[in-house]
């Protein structure tokens, strides 16, 4: 599965956000808050403007949930198809992702690392192993570590220290090493800095 394998931290800065939920990316922007390149400092050309702000909104969710632009494209014209406002149906298709339930979980300390996870796999669906980052869950299913993963000292460490709380559409058990998908998300479960409506509005034109 393709994905983006450039400067991560340009794309933090660029857009004002840690997207990849690093370290590396939290440092950057709290020594260096504003955008890349030699007039970074500056007020760029186009700052403000309606278009500019829609871009970036879609580069947001793009960008931390992992997609190319083919396939988040792909995933914005599914959300359009299904009833209800599209922008909501959008984030919580991007939710749904098997590598965001892994990172929900708290398995995975980043978005990226639940996606390698997923694709070497180490994760279960209703105890069958799925290594398609992408696969859609839905209400009901048991997503689980496999026998590997729970004997994994990079995974144990994740669940000790990072302590994430998890959202009110997931259910822990086994000791935190299984989620079950209870309900489908709802927008306020959704904690992504991302203003769903301007991608919208970039699309529909």
């Amino acid at each position: 599965m393709a994905r983006y394998t450039g400067p991560k931290v340009r794309i933090s800065r660029r857009l004002n956000v840690n997207i990849f939920e690093n370290e590396k990316g939290s440092k950057a922007l709290e020594r260096r808050p504003f955008p890349p390149g030699q007039h970074g400092r500056t007020r760029r050309r186009g700052a403000g403007s309606e278009y500019l702000a829609q871009l970036q909104e879609k580069q947001k969710a793009k960008y931390i949930y992992g997609l190319l632009e083919r396939q988040f494209r792909k995933t914005y014209e599914e959300a359009n198809r299904l009833a209800g406002p599209t922008g909501e149906n959008l984030l919580r298709l991007l939710e749904q992702r098997l590598d965001n339930i892994v990172y929900r979980a708290g398995w995975a300390s980043t978005r990226p690392q639940a996606r390698q996870f997923v694709n070497h796999g180490l994760i279960n669906v209703n105890g069958k192993r799925v290594d398609i980052a992408s696969f859609t869950v839905k209400k009901g299913m048991v997503i689980s570590l496999s026998e590997k993963a729970r004997n994994m000292i990079v995974i144990q460490h994740n669940i000790d220290v990072l302590d994430r709380s998890v959202i009110g559409w997931l259910e822990t058990g086994d000791g935190g090493k299984q989620v079950t998908v209870r309900d489908l998300p709802q927008r306020e479960h959704i904690d992504v800095p991302v203003r769903e409506q301007l991608i919208v509005e970039l699309y529909s034109k």
